[in-house]
């Protein structure tokens, strides 16, 4: 569904992406992990336009979508969550859910904003409460949700358990498998925390300095000598596997 081919971009004269080339198919979860500074964000912000790549393309049921502006990219189903949530905090939850729902038809609406609610009971007890109030884990719920306000086929997150208890790790990674399970939403997850993520995930890459080092299943990531020793046993970027 969602094709990277080849896919240079950056800030200036900073190359961030030197060539990614990564494939999100239909109906799968599909994990991108690595160290700060890999260049994970910069690679979800560049498939949604910003910054626009250097060279290469990005395909969408193969549509060029690399130069459309980001709001015709929203249209075609792809939504974006990004890294530190960046709600709007002085809105309520309600106008934020609005605000995810701003590119879609009206008329769908009342049955988005149900689904979504059924999706996190939470944010149906805090409608009128403004965003900036709810806990760090409820703000997570809502960009997710403002995301998914938008009918999107495809799912891009970035750092969904950035900051979060454990408890409330393991909540969200439930819902992003209900996600994609229940509401048949293909997602490409971003994430330092590997154990999870790979667990979740039908397959998974690993990035470093601007490319793929390695890519596999999430079972045979997870189960690799390498992995294990950077990301789950000692490494300081995710949990251990015990």
């Amino acid at each position: 569904m969602l094709k990277i081919e080849g896919l240079c971009a950056g800030y200036g004269r900073i190359q961030a992406l030197h060539g990614i080339d990564l494939d999100v198919p239909e109906g799968e979860i599909v994990t991108l992990v690595g160290a700060n500074g890999a260049g994970k964000t910069t690679l979800l912000m560049s498939i949604c336009g910003a910054p626009h790549a250097s060279a290469g393309r990005v395909l969408l049921d193969g549509e060029d979508i690399t130069h459309l502006p980001t709001h015709q990219i929203i249209r075609r189903g792809l939504a974006h969550s990004p890294e530190g949530r960046r709600i709007f905090p002085r809105m309520s939850v309600l106008e934020n859910l609005q605000m995810g729902a701003a590119q879609s038809d009206p008329r769908h609406f009342d049955q988005d904003l149900e689904r979504v609610l059924a999706l996190f009971p939470r944010l149906h007890e805090r409608l009128t409460q403004r965003g900036g109030t709810l806990s760090g884990g409820e703000q997570q719920m809502l960009a997710i949700g403002r995301a998914l306000m938008s009918r999107p086929r495809v799912l891009l997150l970035d750092e969904p358990s950035l900051g979060l208890a454990p408890l409330v790790v393991r909540h969200i990674f439930e819902i992003i498998a209900a996600i994609n399970r229940e509401q048949k939403v293909t997602v490409f997850l971003v994430e330092q925390n590997a154990f999870h993520a790979l667990k979740l995930a039908h397959r998974g890459h690993v990035m470093v300095n601007g490319k793929i080092a390695l890519s596999g299943t999430g079972a045979e990531l997870l189960a690799n000598p390498e992995i294990r020793a950077h990301y789950l046993e000692g490494g300081t970027h995710g949990e251990t596997a015990s």
